[in-house]
């Protein structure tokens, strides 16, 4: 696939799925077989609203492959969550659960509505509607659903709910739920956890100092971002900055991250944080720092500011938020990337032991969640780069090196079970 500025997102997914192709050498069969979805489910999902009118969205799942295990992936709520987003979600979960060698494979699914405004009645009848509109697809064994942009843990509870009324009490049947319904102690920071993980080994392997002489920018505070600069701020980082959909924060010393989580708490927003200076989300990502974290959507780092980027780590705590050609532009300028697939695999690391958990009927602690959590990232991250630097391999950049990591696994189980 030639590298262009105009790839759609499932494009781009595939634009670095042909190049671990091309690292281990797979066959046109299975090339054909791993660039496409195994099943694609589109839904009418009409919503009555509190005002009796009647409003009516698209509801996608997309299930890309399931030779590891049982399909795994979120539900995202966000007028961008069309068919090929989707896909591309859909895509790079089965990637991610590879690369750090949990068993599930990889869907996707969502709801093409802006949520803002929208009543907890209206929210909750939709996530109802849209749910039973899936649910024949959707099972603890076959494909286990999460939460992803604008869902949460209420919103897996009422998933679970509606599937039970049909199904029967299953607690497995989607993970990231509260805990008083079977949800992991952990879960809720794993995503934000992980990426600062994946930040500390890059910092230790690069011999680049103590966390208190770093500086961090998070663009979002949702909860990845949120939870990813309090852990961050707990080890030392100085945060200067980060974001929101009503704008963005700055300050040269540090921001006060517990102060911060507080404001936003009574608040609903960044904004207007005291001790901050208001900027723009184009100022932070440009921002003069040691590590940039994109915590919000994807394809925000792209040709037009690419050259502006100075942080020399980015940590990609979003899904794709770095297009093909600016990820070629940052590796030829030797700036580090640790990929979506391997940063932000700390959620799905969690809700995978919430699904282990849930079958065993058992709950660990949030401290035994939280070291098997880093001893799955830590792993993950050093084989990697130990892929990375073995010459004979030709991965240049870690991005190459986890996606032919976790493409050779996926083809070795889809081999083993007579897919291919």
């Amino acid at each position: 696939m030639d590298l262009r500025d105009d790839l759609t997102p499932f494009e781009a997914v595939n634009y670095f799925f042909f190049k671990a192709a091309e690292i281990d050498h797979l066959s046109d069969a299975a090339i054909a077989v791993l660039t496409g979805t195994y099943r694609e489910l589109r839904v009418q999902v009409p919503v009555r609203r509190d005002d009796g009118t009647l409003s009516v969205f698209n509801g996608y799942r997309v299930q890309h492959n399931a030779a590891r295990g049982p399909y795994k992936g979120g539900i995202r709520y966000h007028a961008s969550a069309d068919l090929d987003e989707v896909r591309a979600l859909a895509s790079l979960m089965t990637w991610k659960t590879a690369v750090v060698g949990i068993p599930f494979g990889g869907a996707k699914g969502g709801i093409q509505v802006d949520p803002r405004g929208m009543s907890k009645p209206e929210l909750e009848r939709m996530s109802r509607t849209y749910f039973g509109q899936i649910s024949h697809i959707i099972g603890p064994t076959r494909d286990i659903p999460a939460p992803d942009v604008n869902t949460n843990a209420q919103v897996m509870s009422w998933f679970m709910d509606e599937y039970g009324r049909r199904r029967g009490h299953t607690t497995q049947i989607v993970t990231g739920k509260p805990v008083a319904l079977g949800g992991s102690l952990g879960r809720e920071a794993a995503t934000g956890r992980g990426c600062v993980i994946a930040m500390d080994e890059v910092v230790r392997e690069l011999d680049l100092g103590a966390p208190d002489e770093l500086t961090l920018a998070i663009q979002g505070f949702g909860n990845v971002g949120s939870w990813a600069a309090r852990i961050a701020a707990e080890r030392g980082y100085k945060v200067l900055a980060t974001s929101d959909v009503d704008g963005a924060i700055f300050n040269g010393n540090g921001l006060d991250v517990p102060a911060l989580v507080d404001h936003v708490a009574a608040t609903g927003s960044v904004v207007e944080f005291p001790g901050s200076e208001s900027i723009t989300n184009e100022d932070l990502l440009e921002l003069d720092c040691d590590v940039l974290m994109p915590a919000a959507l994807g394809e925000v780092i792209t040709k037009e500011n690419v050259d502006r980027i100075q942080a020399r780590i980015i940590i990609e705590a979003a899904n794709h938020p770095i297009v093909p050609v600016a990820d070629q532009a940052l590796a030829d300028r030797g700036v580090v990337v640790v990929p979506d697939i391997l940063a932000n695999a700390g959620g799905v690391t969690v809700s995978y032991f919430e699904w282990v958990q849930n079958n065993q009927e058992l709950q660990w602690e949030e401290a035994e969640v939280n070291d098997r959590l880093t001893k799955i990232m830590r792993r993950a991250y050093q084989e990697c780069r130990a892929f990375q630097l073995d010459e004979s391999n030709k991965a240049s950049t870690m991005r190459e090196a986890a996606f032919a990591l976790a493409v050779a696994r996926v083809v070795e189980a889809a081999e083993l079970r007579g897919y291919l």
